[in-house]
């Protein structure tokens, strides 16, 4: 096709990804999304227009170059497109598959003003998955040693990205990660049939191979101290532990049995495999129906995951409208092709038990939608009188997370907001303390996989800077 040829580009039709069946995927943990063949990935390429001024990088928060990689898939060079990618994103095959592209580079995507953006995530998970399942994955030559020592806090989509982006500058690094596997919510919160686990490992054994030494089963707070790192040869570190502390409603019966935090029952199932037991000894209550409280990405994950493991009905029990719904639309159509149902507007007030201490039903309240809140969404107000129960012995609450506290509480000179989150200054990653960085959910709360990716690109340019400087 004609470069030039901008009509004709656009008017070619947004290809469809395969995908499992509902009713065969709803029995399975594996990827739900099949991934584009060659055909369909060169073909949807051909419909990006190659803007002169690319918005869509812009809208990219790693700002990858995404029409020069699309331009190279369309010519057939998927070996190539992948290594320009991996140019400012260590991550790739992950965030074609996590990253809201909705609401970021295809939001802003030129294509889209008339019809459907070009499928950049689709695009970029093929690029990524054709390079490593031919074999093709190769480590870029690097510089020569600084002599510098960097110690990184966390596996973590932020704390990887860190260690790609100064491993590749000359530094040595090493990253202490507290769980016994690495990758942080890549690998205890999202489930396999949203990003399978063999698809991190990669990511990480590609670190690995560049130069990157990760300890895991290392908490630091409690083997070490950030002082200690200091005093051990590390010139610089970089926080990255994540928001991994669950929030809960302080409502009667949170603590029947029965009732999880999101982050428990994602990490007993994910991390642990509770999927696969007795294989894997771990527990889970699979229960026969089940109510998950919240509405955004990590609700979704709950209850598509409590869906698998077969209970008779799964409800998401949100307090807000469905235009309120913060999760990706695409995750709330899964869920519904597979058979979630919705209490919108409905507020749980206390669970409920029976004698034996079991959760069996959790009591609600009707809501209404009042004026717009802080968050810019209407506030929902309780309407007096409306309570009501909804079955279940199962409960799992996914209403956010707080940041991981262990570093904050020791190393008391990195000052935190009035949420426990390290404040930094958001150019640089730089925090109080002299030489310590942060970025990614210990700093914004619960956010997006390639949010914590751009903090760690910005904070790993401005450790680049501050170790060949000294200048803070």
């Amino acid at each position: 096709m004609d470069p030039k040829d901008t009509k004709g580009r656009v008017k070619i039709p947004r290809q469809k990804m395969p995908e499992q069946p509902p009713q065969e995927r709803i029995r399975n943990f594996f990827e739900v999304p099949l991934g584009l063949s060659p055909a369909q990935a060169m073909e949807e390429a051909k419909r990006c227009i190659q803007c002169k001024n690319p918005l869509c990088v812009g809208g990219c928060p790693v700002n990858i170059e995404i029409p020069w990689f699309v331009r190279l898939i369309a010519e057939g060079k998927f070996i190539e497109a992948a290594r320009k990618i991996k140019e400012t994103n260590g991550l790739p095959a992950v965030c074609g598959r996590v990253c809201p592209q909705e609401e970021q580079c295809e939001r802003v995507c030129v294509v889209g003003k008339k019809g459907e953006p070009v499928s950049i995530g689709r695009l970029e998970r093929f690029a990524a998955d054709y390079e490593r399942e031919h074999g093709e994955v190769s480590v870029p030559e690097l510089p020569h040693s600084t002599g510098k020592k960097v110690a990184v806090v966390g596996a973590g989509p932020a704390g990887l990205t860190v260690a790609g982006d100064l491993v590749k500058k000359g530094h040595k690094v090493t990253v202490f990660e507290a769980l016994h596997t690495p990758g942080g919510v890549l690998v205890y919160g999202i489930p396999e049939f949203r990003l399978p686990k063999k698809i991190v490992q990669s990511e990480v054994d590609y670190l690995k191979r560049m130069g990157v030494e990760i300890v895991v089963n290392a908490v630091i707070g409690k083997l070490e101290t950030v002082d200690e790192l200091f005093s051990n040869g590390y010139q610089a570190v970089f926080v990255g532990t994540g928001a991994g502390l669950p929030n809960f409603m302080n409502a009667p019966g949170e603590n029947l049995i029965g009732v999880y935090s999101a982050n428990e029952y994602l990490t007993r199932v994910n991390l642990m495999k509770a999927f696969q037991f007795p294989e894997f000894d771990t527990p889970v209550i699979r229960g026969r129906r089940i109510a998950v409280v919240g509405g955004g990405n990590t609700a979704m994950d709950s209850a598509r995951t409590a869906l698998r493991l077969c209970p008779e009905e799964v409800t998401i029990v949100y307090r807000r409208s469905r235009e309120e719904l913060p999760a990706r639309g695409e995750e709330v159509h899964h869920g519904e092709e597979e058979g979630l149902k919705f209490q919108f507007l409905t507020h749980p007030k206390r669970f409920i038990g029976d004698a034996d201490g079991r959760l069996k039903a959790v009591e609600c309240a009707r809501m209404a939608l009042g004026d717009p809140d802080e968050s810019g969404r209407r506030r929902p107000v309780e309407e007096k009188g409306s309570e009501f129960c909804i079955e279940a012995d199962v409960a799992i609450i996914a209403i956010g997370n707080g940041a991981n506290p262990l570093i904050p509480q020791t190393t008391p000179d990195i000052k935190l907001n009035k949420w426990g989150n390290i404040t930094i200054d958001q150019d640089t990653g730089r925090t109080s303390k002299k030489g310590v960085f942060s970025g990614g959910d210990i700093v914004r709360g619960g956010a997006t996989v390639i949010l914590a990716m751009g903090d760690g690109r910005r904070a790993a340019n401005s450790i680049h800077e501050y170790l060949a400087t000294g200048v803070w």
